[in-house]
């Protein structure tokens, strides 16, 4: 047993540790096949050499080269640390700086073996998510964070720490990016082959971020989403006896056991991997575990009459599980199913993210390595299977979606009938949980905020509980928005009660809930001013996942209900980053892949220190507005299947320099003109966000008028303009488009172009 002293004392080489190699009893990641030439299994070799001196170099290379054949990665297992790997208290952390021991607490966190999916491998969730490429990469960059100054940057490349940089106490202690490799080369194959050389890594969300939490965090996505699939597919507010089936019990799909009993409904959830399964059953997030189907659908009919409560593990292929059920649709008319979904790892589905229902879990592991190519087409026709049950089960009252994990994509590549006609290419029969449920709560500023409590005591997590959920019932009793808004606020005040009740902490001390802009910062203030009275006893992290209202850009998820052309693009991923570094964010990660896998997606995060300072709560007033206004600002058309009279009004953002109020834009119609600009801020808004009348200038109300002054500024001159209220009470002058008119002569009537608003 190492202390974090020794941890933190840079690469152990005299004496060098005992090989004790793959650890039993673990659960270990699949055997990877890079197909590394002969060459490049010599360059790879010698990447991993280069930490070590030249006397050091002549031990370790056979060592090496051997786990490059074995396993396909050279992780150096020698080096895995002895020390019990969890997040110890912050104060127990030899530095120099209170931000760089939150830092290696977080790091610590994400390789707990409770909290890491494979914590050998440095795999932290989602089968391929690293927190390093190897164990050198995690002992030089504890020991660079137990050396930094606040007058110093840690800059990490894909895992690797390339060193402290003179910077500025304003700057972040870290600046993180993980797989960014050229846009022509960003191809499944082509990341295998970098990976094996230990260039670059799969960082996934929050693992390379150093920002998991845990299970938690999608325990309450998961919450939020099925609780509005039922509110939006099935019409109830209570789930009480519906049932919801999907697979995955290992790292972040392990959380939907526990989202089902926090709803109160049914869950049948398969897994193939027996060790997850009963990691789960055991932590006691899994009520029940069966490996016969025939009881697993005895136990389920009798829930569903006697509208149970209950989270069923299934140890068994998820494709057995739908068919069983078709089965049953069709010689008895019984559809036992109301809600379905997959959170199976399909963005890495030929390396241990999908297992064909074809083979047992061992045997398939055993093909995967060996014969790669034969693997891959047994995995594509389970997914026809997969799909053609779903397919049937769809033609009655069923709803299933795609939960941002390329499950309908993979499918579509194998060829499965997921066809929606008409369609553009991010379409396919079954929405995703972006276009149909989650993407409008983005578009109000909701996302999935965070923090951790770095003493490690439970008390300090129960008073930022208590000061989070007071932050809500404030805005809730002062008046919501919007009742959308409301029943946002609403969802997560009872989301807190019930996580404290349902222990939800594995790991670390954290929270996480959906919060609008006004809530995070509100939230984030009134922590800080617990940690300066000392009610809270050591600094917080705030953090939030990646998978967020601005931090990603993803085609097939988080920006699939974009329809303007633009969810290729990837500037506003880009320029959270950017935007969260300029602004007071401890750290920040920029990364390649995530969720959906691999050159399908461009997400950043941060990680923010609140320490009682007035700095800090500066800096999160600053980052934290930003971090959310650059998402809902963004100049997109968003479409999900609702009508315009569906879709809530947007959320307002507050401007972190004048404190005014503008029009939340994520979303908007991108103008065809440019935006002009004198002594005020212009925006481009779409007829949905207000409505307007032609007024002169006489008549704009007396509360727009220190915006306006007595008459238009000259750039106004020659338009028609007026004022507008919008739906949530706001009043802001507009400028209509030259050449158009309102709709209607009442006062108020909707405009049925865009037009310009400026405060």
């Amino acid at each position: 047993m190492s202390s974090l002293q020794a941890l933190c004392s840079g690469l152990p080489l005299r004496p060098l540790p005992e090989n004790r190699g793959r650890w039993p009893g673990v659960p270990h990641a699949p055997v990877r096949t890079p197909g590394l030439s002969p060459a490049e299994e010599q360059l790879a070799l010698r990447n991993a050499l280069r930490y070590f001196p030249p006397d050091v170099q002549k031990l370790l290379a056979p060592e090496f080269a051997q786990e490059l054949r074995l396993y396909g990665h050279i992780y150096m297992y020698r080096f895995c640390p002895t020390i019990q790997m969890r997040a110890y208290p912050i104060q127990q952390y030899p530095s120099r700086t209170r931000a760089a021991a939150a830092i290696m607490h977080m790091i610590m966190n994400n390789l707990d073996p409770a909290v890491a999916q494979y914590p050998q491998e440095l795999v932290t969730y989602g089968g391929n998510g690293q927190v390093f490429s190897n164990w050198a990469q995690f002992w030089l960059t504890m020991s660079y964070l137990s050396k930094m100054t606040e007058d110093q940057t840690l800059v990490m490349y894909s895992g690797h720490p390339l060193g402290l940089f003179p910077s500025s106490p304003g700057a972040p202690r870290l600046v993180i990016t993980n797989g960014m490799v050229i846009p022509n080369y960003s191809s499944r194959s082509e990341y295998e082959k970098l990976f094996a050389l230990g260039v670059t890594m799969y960082g996934q969300m929050t693992a390379g971020s150093y920002c998991y939490i845990g299970p938690q965090g999608i325990v309450h996505g998961t919450v939020l989403t099925v609780l509005n699939a039922g509110r939006r597919y099935l019409g109830v507010q209570d789930l009480a006896g519906k049932v919801f089936v999907t697979s995955g019990l290992g790292g972040m799909s392990g959380a939907q056991a526990k989202a089902a009993v926090i709803l109160g409904c049914i869950a049948v959830i398969a897994e193939v991997d027996k060790a997850a399964l009963f990691k789960r059953h055991q932590q006691g997030w899994l009520m029940e575990v069966t490996d016969s189907l025939d009881q697993c659908i005895q136990r389920l009919r009798e829930a569903r009459k006697k509208k149970e409560v209950l989270s069923l593990g299934y140890h068994g292929n998820v494709v057995d599980l739908w068919e069983r059920l078709v089965h049953e649709l069709d010689t008895t008319g019984e559809l036992l199913v109301d809600l379905g979904s997959d959170q199976t790892s399909c963005h890495n589905p030929f390396n241990g993210g999908y297992y064909p229902v074809q083979l047992g879990f061992t045997e398939a592991q055993r093909l995967m390595a060996s014969n790669p190519d034969k693997f891959k087409g047994l995995v594509q026709e389970s997914l026809r299977r997969h799909v053609s049950a779903i397919n049937r089960l769809a033609q009655d009252n069923f709803f299933f979606w795609d939960y941002g994990n390329a499950f309908l994509l993979e499918a579509q590549r194998a060829g499965a009938d997921v066809e929606k006609k008409g369609a553009n290419k991010m379409e396919f029969r079954y929405p995703s949980y972006v276009q149909h449920i989650m993407g409008d709560i983005f578009s109000q500023g909701f996302g999935p905020f965070r923090w951790v409590c770095t003493s490690g005591d439970p008390e300090d997590l129960a008073v930022t509980d208590q000061l989070a959920t007071s932050v809500l019932e404030k805005a809730i009793a002062e008046g919501a928005t919007t009742e959308s808004v409301k029943l946002q606020y609403m969802d997560n005040v009872r989301w807190i009660r019930e996580a404290a009740k349902h222990h939800l902490v594995v790991g670390s001390q954290a929270r996480i809930l959906y919060s609008d802009q006004k809530g995070r910062v509100a939230i984030a203030e009134a922590i800080n001013q617990a940690i300066a009275s000392g009610k809270v006893k050591a600094p917080v992290v705030l953090s939030r996942d990646h998978h967020d209202v601005s931090g990603t850009d993803s085609p097939f998820r988080e920006t699939s209900n974009i329809y303007d052309g633009s969810a290729f693009c990837a500037d506003m991923a880009v320029q959270n980053f950017v935007g969260d570094a300029c602004r007071g964010a401890t750290w920040v990660a920029l990364h390649n892949g995530g969720g959906v896998g691999w050159g399908e997606v461009i997400n950043g995060g941060f990680g923010l220190v609140l320490d009682g300072t007035p700095e800090a709560e500066q800096k999160a007033r600053a980052m934290l507005s930003w971090d959310v206004s650059n998402g809902v600002s963004t100049p997109r058309t968003p479409g999900s299947s609702s009508t315009p009279s569906e879709v809530s009004p947007p959320q307002q953002i507050q401007t972190a320099d004048r404190g005014q109020s503008s029009p939340a834009l994520r979303g908007s119609s991108r103008p065809p003109w440019p935006l002009q600009t004198f002594s005020r801020t212009f925006f481009a808004v779409s007829d949905t966000d207000l409505t307007c009348s032609v007024q002169p200038v006489s008549e704009v109300p007396q509360k727009s008028q220190p915006f306006l002054g007595a008459e238009p500024p000259p750039v106004l001159k020659g338009l028609t303009w007026g004022w507008g209220g919008t739906s949530l009470n706001h009043v802001a002058a507009f400028v209509l488009v030259p050449g158009m008119k309102p709709r209607g002569a009442s006062p108020l009537s909707p405009c049925p172009q865009p037009f310009f608003v400026f405060h």
